[in-house]
């Protein structure tokens, strides 16, 4: 008889699961729909996400304006194209993982908080110019971010660029002077980050209010 009560109350639940998901299905259809067609910037991660001891993928698309969850079997560029489609034509904001890389949109924007957990970690190696290397781009990630919180607050778009131009040299100068001092840890994160330089510093190439 407990049994039986078991078995009546689980069913009642998975009806009401498929109900419930049967009744805000069209509307997740459409607001991934609003997002891919009309929103500019989207910030996208992935995260773990345990299912009756099966290891699953929730994911998150959001900005300002919205938030949506999408629950994913996997953590491949296949869950990505299920709700941004096959491209997405705005700035897309992401860590690292090579889901991301090559996906067409727009443009990319890496996330400087992922950047900056690198070089922290390298003042921990062993490694004759590796806390020098690391000191110097926090710096300039910590000043990066407060520059960008700075025009959020002032909206004083004269003052921004006009640091952008500095910043930018400024870049360039540090990746001068460590370039030939870094050792392997050091210089594999140089050498990448050089590489997908674009990616780093999409904002200041967007309008701020867009990137």
């Amino acid at each position: 008889w407990e049994l039986g009560k078991i078995e009546i109350g689980v069913g009642t639940l998975v009806t009401t699961n498929q109900r419930v998901e049967g009744a805000i299905n069209p509307s997740v259809k459409n607001l991934a729909k609003w997002i891919r067609n009309t929103q500019p910037n989207i910030h996208v991660d992935e995260t773990p996400w345990p299912v009756k001891g099966v290891k699953e993928w929730l994911w998150v698309f959001t900005n300002p304006d919205f938030c949506l969850f999408h629950a994913g079997d996997t953590r491949s560029r296949n869950e990505l194209i299920a709700v941004l489609g096959s491209e997405y034509s705005g700035v897309l904001s992401s860590d690292d993982l090579s889901v991301y890389n090559g996906y067409v949109v727009k443009a990319q924007q890496k996330c400087l908080a992922h950047l900056r957990r690198h070089f922290k970690r390298l003042l921990k190696l062993p490694g004759q110019h590796n806390r020098a290397i690391g000191q110097a781009f926090l710096d300039l990630i910590d000043e990066a971010f407060s520059h960008y919180r700075d025009w959020q607050l002032t909206k004083n778009e004269l003052s921004y660029r006009t640091w952008v131009e500095e910043f930018k040299n400024e870049i360039e100068k540090k990746l001068k002077q460590y370039w030939n001092q870094a050792g392997y840890e050091a210089g594999k994160l140089l050498r990448s980050k050089t590489r997908k330089s674009s990616s780093m510093v999409v904002f200041f190439r967007q309008p701020p209010s867009s990137s």
